[in-house]
């Protein structure tokens, strides 16, 4: 992927508001928006930019519990990491899974409505594995930041 300084600076406008208009973001990058929209769009196609998304507040849907658990495998063997990556993928009530290197295997971040169903969640996803050897959830009193912005230094790059 080659990316240079203009396509970092447009990168990092875009992480600030995905809708920004063509024009805007032109003016902020020194390019016309069909240059804009040009680099964008190879910037999506390239994989550079993976998905645009809006972050939901989960009270305003009645998710008012995030948790973050980190979890233990009963061993390290690839089927059965690969087994619960697609798990983590295939389940809504996690909203970001990391396998890690350290104590634990994966850190997960989870969303329920309500404790009673974190609690049917645990029984049904963790306890329900036999490759899951122990996770520890960590309740998340305040959402201090949610955001996927990466710090982007447009001046490391041509």
């Amino acid at each position: 992927m080659d990316i240079d300084r203009i396509d970092a600076r447009l990168l990092a406008e875009i992480q600030r508001n995905n809708r920004t208009p063509s024009e805007e973001l032109g003016e902020a990058v020194g390019l016309s928006p069909t240059a804009v929209q040009r680099r964008l769009k190879r910037l999506r196609a390239e994989g550079v930019i993976e998905s645009d998304v809006a972050i939901v507040n989960p009270k305003a849907i009645g998710q008012s519990v995030q948790m973050v658990v980190i979890v233990g495998l009963e061993r390290e063997r690839s089927d059965i990491i690969d087994h619960f990556k697609k798990a983590i993928r295939a389940t809504p009530q996690i909203m970001a899974g990391y396998y890690v290197t350290g104590d634990a295997d994966f850190v997960l971040i989870v969303t329920t409505e309500d404790m009673e169903r974190y609690e049917f969640f645990t029984r049904h996803f963790f306890y329900g594995n036999p490759d899951i050897k122990w996770f520890k959830t960590m309740v998340v009193m305040d959402r201090v930041k949610a955001s996927f912005a990466l710090p982007i230094d447009a001046e490391r790059f041509k």
